[in-house]
């Protein structure tokens, strides 16, 4: 058990900042939060302070970190949003930097960053290469670091798979893009958070690719989960162009953004796959069969998490 040290999460009221803080308090550390949801539900109660990122007050994020020994650092975006508010990938990375100095001035010890498979900075893809300007701003922060790169997450909050299900639910036919042959590695969220929380107790500098036991090219993805849910249907190779339209069509109906063109031409591009050892124990077809009765019952919005910041993830 943990000595009650004080570990830091971001967003430990959303995706797998909830999962990791949960595993803190399992461990017996003390855990803060830094979060741009500060009255959304919070799951455990008097056990975790939550704190606003203020990223127009550096200082204050800085007291916000004092005292704490470790940063878990889920701090991103999936998309540029461009909404009734703006907010991109290059206001993300900056916002991400003020927050990794205020993690040095305020005498954190490690940072556990949670990154993505493949990150290059000459990467023709906005998400990929900020995410590789971050890694290197912590490789040279000086700090100690374990860099966490997962390629998708599972779980009941998750939006990719649930999705997918929800579409296998209610439509006679589904469409990959091209020949659905690329791969992905997905991970199940609290092997994750077991990672991260393995991660903080450590010293040595670490990257690590954070990968499920089960590969899936993107169409033996859908049959899986289709075969899961009892919704076997078709399925049908499409243009990327044509998937794209689709999708949007799908985000206007549902006030949304379901896919955007990067994330097809990061999917085709083979980028959720590396040919490492998996990290998480979890099988996704597992899980599946677990939860075929609730998996994909309800879209999951990703817009609707941003605009409405008191609901919990898995009530929108």
């Amino acid at each position: 058990m943990a000595t009650g040290d004080i570990h830091v999460v971001t967003g430990a009221f959303g995706f797998s900042g909830k999962y990791i803080a949960g595993r803190l308090l399992n461990a017996g550390y003390q855990v803060r939060t830094l979060t741009d949801s500060i009255g959304r539900e919070n799951p455990f109660g008097a056990n975790v302070t939550a704190y606003p990122f203020n990223f127009d007050r550096p200082e204050k994020i800085s007291e916000s970190l004092r005292g704490a020994s470790v940063l878990y650092n889920n701090y991103w975006v999936r998309f540029n949003y461009t909404d009734h508010t703006s907010f991109t990938y290059a206001d993300a990375a900056d916002n991400s930097m003020k927050l990794f100095q205020a993690a040095k001035e305020a005498g954190i010890r490690r940072i556990v960053h949670i990154s993505i498979t493949n990150p290059s900075e000459d990467s023709p893809f906005e998400y990929f290469r900020g995410k590789a300007r971050l890694e290197k701003a912590i490789q040279e922060s000086g700090l100690s670091y374990a860099i966490l790169r997962p390629a998708v997450l599972f779980g009941k909050e998750d939006i990719l798979i649930n999705n997918i299900a929800w579409l296998l639910r209610r439509f006679p036919v589904f469409g990959v893009f091209g020949d659905g042959k690329y791969r992905l590695q997905p991970i199940y969220v609290d092997d994750l958070a077991r990672l991260a929380v393995e991660q903080g107790q450590g010293t040595d500098n670490a990257i690590i690719d954070a990968i499920g036991p089960e590969t899936f090219t993107y169409r033996g993805l859908v049959e899986a989960i289709g075969r899961a849910i009892g919704k076997r249907r078709p399925i049908l190779s499409i243009s990327p162009s044509l998937g794209y339209i689709m999708g949007a069509l799908l985000g206007w109906l549902r006030g949304d953004v379901a896919i955007t063109r990067d994330e097809i031409d990061g999917l085709m591009a083979d980028l959720l796959y590396t040919g490492s050892l998996p990290a998480g124990e979890t099988r996704l077809t597992d899980w599946l069969n677990e939860h075929s009765d609730s998996v994909g019952r309800h879209y999951s919005n990703e817009l609707a998490r941003r605009r409405n910041r008191t609901k919990a993830y898995e009530d929108l």
